[in-house]
């Protein structure tokens, strides 16, 4: 293939995250590498609601910026993220035609599920899979029958296209490898890529001990058990800051309210902000009732050096370690652990150590990029 030249496709979402995250850091670890990249991009807030479903509905729309995006750079590698609703498999297919091969890179069930995360009424839901896309229509998961309508006709329909037309499948942990495939990803086509961070990001030394705070840093949705942590706060006594926007806040508050916990709802937290915030902490909560493929909250938690404690679903045992993760939906479990790491400062700087030591052998750059540009090197 020669040397590879890169270029990334990422259909940004309405509330940006983690997903946002993992590109810019992508495109700036090809560019410390020597690689040539450069990024498309589109951003579903500035597609009014009709518009997204049209280009949902018809596999993406202007599919020929993408053709002229890869001619441009003279690409030889689509390294695509998020494609949905506004380049669709009509854009990848573009940019194969234009002489790219083509890596989707699969962060959550997206391909599957209306709703990416495959959670239902409180815990994980894998009724979708591979064409058979109806139940999240029957179950109306987008909340409006039409988007519902419009995802799992667009889904099914589209699958077969997507199949044929990527190269390669990545995903950002071994579970999700592993859950994707049971899914209908073909598993000779899907390997992991675990996420890394730049070395700015990982401390000198853990500072949990002089933590005053429990964090969580989240989404405000229901699959991200959020009351489940302010549950456990109010009943370890430990200040909880919530740092995230989404369309549970209302209820959260709600919750907080009543729970007789100290939580402080603290909003979109800029990155700059977030290593202080971090820096601060005592301990980072995640109480998650689906199963996440690899979180970067939980990574740049690790790098700071900040306890983590986390459900035992999907990617986060193998990301943070089994011991530091409790069932979900056990606010008790929570509780008693975090009561544990609030009273005893050294229990908490031993384990930010053990964490960032971690992070530091998993994911730094060097490795990362070794692993991407091999699977270049194997298109």
């Amino acid at each position: 293939m020669g040397a590879p030249r890169v270029l990334l496709l990422h259909n940004r979402y309405r509330i940006e995250g983690g997903e946002e995250r993992s590109v810019a850091l992508q495109l700036a670890a090809l560019e410390r590498a020597g690689i040539a990249a450069s990024s498309l991009e589109r951003r579903s807030a500035y597609a009014g609601r009709g518009r997204a479903a049209g280009a949902l509905l018809r596999g993406g729309e202007a599919p020929d910026d993408v053709a002229a995006a890869v001619r441009e750079l003279g690409a030889n590698v689509l390294h695509a993220h998020n494609m949905q609703p506004l380049f669709g498999p009509r854009g990848l297919a573009a940019g194969r035609e234009a002489g790219a091969k083509v890596v989707l890179h699969l962060h959550n069930a997206r391909l599957f599920c209306a709703i990416a995360v495959a959670s239902r009424d409180g815990e994980p839901c894998f009724r979708c899979r591979g064409r058979f896309t109806l139940p999240g229509l029957v179950l109306n998961c987008r909340g409006s029958l039409p988007e519902a309508a419009a995802y799992a006709a667009a889904l099914s329909a589209q699958l077969p296209q997507v199949l044929a037309t990527v190269d390669r499948f990545v995903a950002p942990s071994r579970y999700a490898v592993g859950q994707l495939a049971l899914l209908g990803v073909p598993k000779d086509r899907l390997e992991p890529l675990e996420h890394y961070l730049p070395a700015e990001a990982f401390a000198q030394r853990s500072g949990a001990a002089r933590g005053s705070y429990a964090l969580v840093a989240s989404r405000l949705s229901g699959e991200k058990g959020i009351d489940t942590a302010i549950e456990a706060a109010a009943a370890a006594r430990v200040p909880l800051r919530i740092a995230g926007e989404g369309p549970a806040k209302d209820e959260l508050v709600r919750v907080a309210g009543s729970s007789g916990a100290q939580v402080d709802f603290l909003g979109r937290v800029a990155r700059d902000d977030m290593a202080a915030l971090l820096a601060g902490a005592a301990m980072v909560l995640m109480p998650s009732r689906y199963h996440e493929f690899s979180p970067y909250s939980a990574l740049e938690a690790m790098a700071a050096g900040v306890p983590v404690l986390a459900s035992k679903l999907g990617g986060l045992p193998e990301l943070i370690g089994a011991e530091r993760c409790l069932p979900a939906n056990d606010a008790a479990a929570l509780a008693e652990r975090m009561t544990d790491l609030w009273q005893r400062p050294d229990l908490r700087e031993h384990d930010g150590e053990s964490l960032l030591r971690r992070a530091k052998e998993r994911h730094a750059e060097g490795p990362y990029v070794e692993r991407l540009l091999d699977l270049y090197e194997r298109l």
